[in-house]
């Protein structure tokens, strides 16, 4: 899970140009949207459902669950780890 953890950390630094941001800054429990953690946005989420399909084939069947599988790194790895094929 920590390797998972690490690998997404770097993916969305990468993905989201996120040039200011290293592994090491990003907390895996943190929100990554909203005030507090990484701030991301809308445009944000559509990258990482992106990354979801292209790097671990997982496809959200249900929008309404974006909440919580996008609340921090950890959670989405634990949905990457649950859904993988």
């Amino acid at each position: 899970m920590e390797e998972l953890i690490e690998k997404l950390k770097n993916e969305l630094i990468e993905e989201l140009n996120l040039e200011e941001i290293t592994p090491a800054d990003i907390d895996a429990e943190a929100p990554l949207f909203g005030e507090e953690g990484l701030g991301l946005d809308s445009i944000d989420a559509l990258e990482i459902i992106l990354i979801l399909e292209r790097n671990y084939g997982i496809k959200i069947a249900n929008p309404g669950e974006g909440k919580e599988i996008f609340y921090s790194i950890r959670t989405l790895a634990e949905y990457i780890t649950t859904n993988q094929k």
